[in-house]
């Protein structure tokens, strides 16, 4: 069960920001003893790897807040955060992933089931920040777009520490972060609403004698 909450908080963490998780899984197994990596994902905590994904994170903070560019960016990351995604959550549940390097027993025993789930939570997040993105810069010419970029990035670490050190707290964090949504989304609909009903109601009386 902690394992697929580790794996979960992970995935959700890649749909936001596809090198966060990625990075804190590499450095947590480098440098932190209580963190363990699969055999088979001992890889993220090269050197070089970690570099990589450093330099990656740094562009991806950049693009992200940039408005029209963070359109952009979505889509090429379209493929690269769910693949994140699959990647963390097959590392993070260690149990049935620490013999994903055989390759004959990859299908047979279904060490691809965990990876398949990271990559379709990770890209159903990644399919709603890409949908929402575009109405908030629209909705304020911009402005919000390095708020709410920050937002999400301050999300995703927060998802990656609780599901590393202490994979219980992921269900409150996502159960606040939906609650969150359905407030924002509420408001947003009511705001909408009485925007539409003033030009309603502005052409009525233009038309009354």
């Amino acid at each position: 069960m902690l394992e697929f909450l580790t794996g979960t908080g992970l995935a959700v963490s890649a749909g936001l920001n596809a090198y966060i998780p990625l990075l804190a899984l590499g450095l947590a197994g480098r440098f932190i003893d209580a963190v363990s990596l699969p055999a088979g994902w001992t890889w993220l905590e090269n050197p070089w790897v970690l570099g990589i994904l450093a330099v990656l994170l740094v562009v991806e903070l950049v693009a992200d807040k940039i408005p029209v560019v963070d359109h952009f960016n979505d889509w090429i990351q379209t493929v690269v955060r769910p693949t994140a995604g699959g990647l963390a959550f097959g590392s993070g549940a260690t149990a049935t992933t620490a013999a994903v390097t055989n390759p004959q027993d990859f299908f047979s025993a279904n060490q691809w089931v965990p990876i398949a789930l990271g990559v379709a939570i990770a890209l159903a997040v990644h399919l709603a920040k890409s949908a929402v993105r575009p109405m908030v810069n629209a909705a304020t010419a911009g402005i919000m777009t390095p708020v709410v970029s920050a937002a999400e990035d301050v999300g995703s670490v927060v998802l990656t520490v609780f599901a590393i050190l202490v994979p219980v707290l992921v269900v409150l964090a996502l159960a606040v972060a939906f609650w969150f949504l359905w407030r924002v989304s509420r408001r947003w609909r009511k705001r909408n609403g009485r925007s539409r009903e003033e030009p309603a109601a502005s052409a009525k009386d233009e038309v009354l004698p």
